[in-house]
């Protein structure tokens, strides 16, 4: 039993052996579990309050759209200032609204817009707490072990998703919504306690000859100049806006699949955080890069799957089955990417260059979470499910002509042919 206790840590958990690392990821853990517990009762109190699609799509657009302007504000304060100071301050901030949101809700005022302007603002830090975190991790593990970092810090982002629907379900079944967000709050508050033991301070470099907007949008030129992470940013923006951006239907799908309410959906969090974890826990035990570039190729392919398959199920354990199978193969994509760019990218530009990778993913899926949500009030959501995943499909096969990209794929045939080249 030990020597299996050894083998597992030695393999999975190696990025965990940094105090510092160790800190952030629980706080991670807190911050990720309170961001989808809020997700799931904002959602469904603005469906519950409106009876339609059409508002929780505005709600999630309002919380995720930050991402197309405050991350690259938020890079640039990654790169400019002390990181783990920054956070605290993030955390803080997040905190405060979450309070802010249970006193509105417990007064009976709440409205569609105010939801919308309190998401607006949870969404702005949301988006900055992790660009930071994304630029602060390298800092904290060594360059052998950053894969293992970046898929466990994956692997907490994802199963949150289970953590944070499962532990509202007693609040939104037995007590009422307004305690979800307490609770929100509450875990928001154990982040922040443990961001503050932090003890590693980094900054990044930004050229004080340049003006304040050069070194804004450096980030921008960083990635727009290197084909192969660009590359990367708009196979991501596709998969994101494709498969990933179904918040805004998930009230819907609990109805019309479930019969089931806020709880439902939960279950239905719970099941894509399950099948996330899984992957991103066994992504952190793979060290080949070839095995890695094969594995983000399938990881691609079966991500447009997944949804296909919760539009055609019948029941509610098949649904929750097809959840399992999107949070498994999302996730490894995801983790894989997340890998990818931040192999490829100079310290002294990670913060902005981590903002501009949120701004695509960010910006994709906020739009794409209205459309859909519009588009399933006219439609249906199995309708606006089915035709993502096939899209995404497609793309896949695309990309498989984009050199750069094929070079990802298969790492091995692009080194067999430079060998060749220099035989």
């Amino acid at each position: 039993m030990r020597t299996l206790l050894s083998t597992t840590r030695d393999r999975f958990l190696l990025a965990l052996q940094y105090q510092d690392y160790r800190n952030l990821w629980i706080a991670t853990t807190f911050s990720a579990s309170a961001a989808w517990a809020l997700i799931i009762a904002r959602g469904w109190l603005a469906f519950e309050i409106t009876d339609g699609s059409l508002w929780v799509g505005v709600v999630t657009l309002a919380a995720i759209g930050p991402r197309v302007f405050s991350t690259p504000i938020a890079g640039f304060l990654a790169d400019r200032f002390d990181r783990q100071k920054l956070l605290r301050w993030i955390f803080a901030l997040e905190v405060a609204n979450n309070v802010v949101l249970a006193l509105v809700v417990m007064s009976g005022n709440v409205s569609p817009w105010t939801l919308t302007f309190l998401a607006l603002a949870n969404g702005t830090f949301r988006a900055a707490q992790m660009t930071t975190s994304t630029a602060l991790i390298p800092n904290l593990v060594s360059k052998d072990h950053l894969l293992n970092a970046i898929a466990l810090n994956q692997a907490t982002q994802q199963g949150a998703r289970m953590a944070g629907a499962l532990a509202i379900v007693p609040l939104l079944e037995f007590v009422n919504i307004e305690s979800a967000f307490w609770l929100s709050g509450a875990l928001f508050l154990f982040g922040f306690y443990f961001v503050s033991r932090v003890a590693v301070r980094s900054t990044g470099v930004i050229d004080k000859s340049q003006g304040f907007w050069t070194n804004l949008f450096e980030g921008f030129v960083y990635v727009y100049k290197r084909p192969i992470i660009m590359s990367m940013v708009i196979l991501v923006l596709a998969h994101c806006a494709l498969t990933m951006s179904y918040e805004s239907i998930l009230p819907a799908i609990s109805k019309d699949k479930l019969g089931a309410g806020s709880v439902g959906v939960s279950y239905l969090i719970a099941g894509v955080g399950g099948g996330a974890l899984f992957t991103s826990i066994f992504l952190a035990g793979v060290r080949s890069e070839s095995v890695r570039g094969k594995l983000f190729l399938f990881f691609a392919f079966t991500s447009g799957l997944g949804p296909m398959l919760l539009a055609w199920s019948d029941s509610s354990t098949v649904s929750i089955a097809a959840t399992v199978i999107m949070g498994a193969n999302q996730a490894g994509f995801m983790t894989i990417s997340h890998t990818i760019i931040q192999s490829l990218t100079e310290d002294h530009v990670r913060g902005r260059v981590a903002g501009v990778y949120s701004v695509h993913v960010g910006g994709s899926m906020a739009v794409t979470n209205m459309a859909n949500a519009a588009f399933a009030d006219i439609f249906s959501a199995s309708s606006v499910l089915v035709f993502g995943g096939l899209i995404f499909v497609a793309v896949v096969f695309v990309s498989l002509g984009n050199g750069s990209l094929r070079k990802l794929y298969f790492p091995g045939e692009a080194k067999t042919a430079v060998g060749a080249a220099a035989d």
